[in-house]
């Protein structure tokens, strides 16, 4: 009896793991816009009540003086515990601009 309830927990392990692996590789190709490419952050950006867009953000540029205000603000207003992707209150359009600076700003070898 034991063995048989060992074989029977073995395989619905095994059935779980494959029906995740199936589940998540049908998410990858229902969602290609998901994915978030190699040395980015997803951030969600949007004020309280307003429209939220959806960013992939370059790393490095979370270092950077004004990212790290928006960095603060955000943890003021969800604290270090949010889960998910990276959400700052900031209006888009100004996300936007912050953006355009700072890809502006970067050297010429990058």
């Amino acid at each position: 009896m034991k063995g048989l309830l060992k074989r029977v927990s073995r395989v619905a392990a095994a059935d779980d793991s494959a029906s995740a692996a199936a589940a998540y590789r049908q998410l990858r190709r229902k969602a290609p816009s998901a994915r978030v490419p190699q040395g980015h952050v997803p951030v969600c950006v949007g004020e309280e009540g307003g429209p939220v867009e959806r960013f992939s953000v370059r790393a490095e540029l979370l270092g950077s003086p004004a990212f790290v205000a928006l960095l603060r603000r955000a943890a003021q207003e969800y604290g270090y515990g949010h889960p998910g992707a990276l959400r700052i209150p900031c209006p888009v359009a100004d996300f936007r601009r912050l953006l355009l600076r700072l890809s502006d700003d970067e050297p010429a070898g990058f």
